[in-house]
């Protein structure tokens, strides 16, 4: 079968997402597909600064086209980020690809801008389109503006197999966006259980003195970056003893910086971190903290239980569906410092208790999270929708109206 897999920022930030895309490109050469990703990425200052930058990597068997987003470099010039610039691009460059040899299945990661541009294409050369909804999808992208709400839901109502990763998060986007539940398709995150595994001779719970923190993933105030650094703050004042690390570049990866400087908690701040130096990050730690305040699933969460890593997170959308409170890891509110203060305590000084949690968070993994299983699952739903006729009674054409993303195209 031939793929097409529109990605966006696909590297080199560390974020799940990428980690996700990469996974499923491997699965899908190993089976036998001819595959293309076209992903945009980030080419200026400010967009390196955030992602990285540069195109995408190379991924063995997979034709890999990385195209510049020129709209989104523009959020300094008048009219901020023009993101119809860079979807008429990715259109564009899918329908070079399909005149060259033509797809079986067009699918996209994220539903704005990826997915709008999967539907726009699938008018034009008449392919089933897939689209994984992640991440800002669902908690924010559509409640912004007119502009990205109408392209949300007419990629909600038209993409002819809807992929989400959890019940909670499907939720969250019938709650926001008014879609029926029943257009979703559940495909749980998955984590390489032969990559991601505990250290030789390290049992779950096992910790040095002091206990080593690890924050790893997007550095970003939305996942608990900042509230992370004020509840070590408090821990250090009651004398608590602790390490900690914060692994990962993001947008306010800066404000974090400050903010410890501020409060002199001398946080180690790793950097960026390629996904073949993860493993090891997990390994050099005790704990994993994740205060997010929501994910599409949490890749990294999935990450540290595969590597016998105890998981101190939240009550949020694409975490409850893995981490259940007390039984494979610690959770409390979003935003709720007091309340992680009591859980990194609790996890720090209860050697017990992390030995409980991070062996039942290890054994579920190894259980419920193979990359085999969800790769299966998918190439079956390509397999459903090819040679079906797309849904394009639609209206290409969006209104246009203002986006506070305009000028910030990063949070996105």
């Amino acid at each position: 079968m031939r793929v097409l897999f529109l990605s966006r920022r696909f590297f080199p930030a560390i974020s799940g997402m990428s980690v996700y895309a990469i996974n499923l490109l491997r699965q899908l050469a190993a089976a036998g597909h001819d595959v293309t990703m076209v992903s945009q990425y980030r080419g200026d200052a400010v967009g390196t600064r955030v992602y990285g930058g540069g195109p995408p990597p190379e991924v063995q068997g997979v034709t890999v086209i990385g195209r510049r987003s020129l709209g989104e470099e523009a959020f300094a010039e008048p009219g901020g980020a023009d993101f119809e610039r860079d979807v008429d691009d990715m259109v564009d460059t899918i329908l070079a690809e399909h005149a060259r040899k033509p797809f079986d299945v067009l699918h996209a990661q994220y539903g704005y801008p990826n997915g709008w541009a999967v539907l726009l294409a699938a008018r034009r050369i008449r392919v089933p389109t897939v689209v994984s909804i992640q991440g800002g999808d669902g908690h924010w992208v559509g409640s912004c503006c007119e502009t990205h709400r109408e392209a949300m839901l007419r990629v909600l109502n038209h993409a002819d197999r809807l992929l989400i990763g959890c019940d909670s998060f499907a939720q969250e986007v019938v709650d926001r966006l008014g879609v029926a539940r029943d257009r979703f398709t559940i495909v749980p995150g998955a984590v390489e259980v032969d990559r991601f595994h505990p250290a030789p001779g390290h049992a779950p719970g096992d910790a040095q003195d002091p206990v080593r923190l690890l924050y790893h993933g997007r550095v970003d105030r939305r996942k608990g970056a900042l509230d992370m650094l004020d509840a070590l703050a408090i821990l250090r004042d009651e004398g608590v003893p602790f390490a900690a690390t914060i692994s990962g570049i993001g947008p306010d990866l800066d404000a974090c910086r400050e903010r410890d400087a501020e409060l002199n908690l001398g946080t180690r701040f790793a950097g960026y971190a390629d996904y073949a130096a993860a493993p090891a990050l997990y390994r050099e730690a005790d704990v994993f903290v994740s205060p997010t305040y929501a994910e599409g699933f949490s890749n990294t969460v999935l990450e540290a239980m595969a590597s016998g890593l105890p998981t101190v997170s939240c009550n949020a959308v694409g975490v409850v569906d893995c981490l259940r409170h007390e039984e494979n890891g610690l959770l409390s509110d979003p935003g709720d410092i007091p309340a992680l203060v009591t859980n990194l305590r609790r996890i720090i000084e209860d050697a017990p208790l992390r030995a409980r949690l991070a062996a039942a968070a290890l054994e579920e993994c190894r259980r419920t999270y193979s990359w085999d299983a969800v790769g299966r699952q998918i190439m079956g739903i390509y397999e459903e929708v090819r040679g079906t006729r797309p849904d394009t009674p639609f209206d290409p054409a969006l209104p246009v109206s203002e986006c506070r993303f305009r000028a910030t195209p990063h949070l996105l």
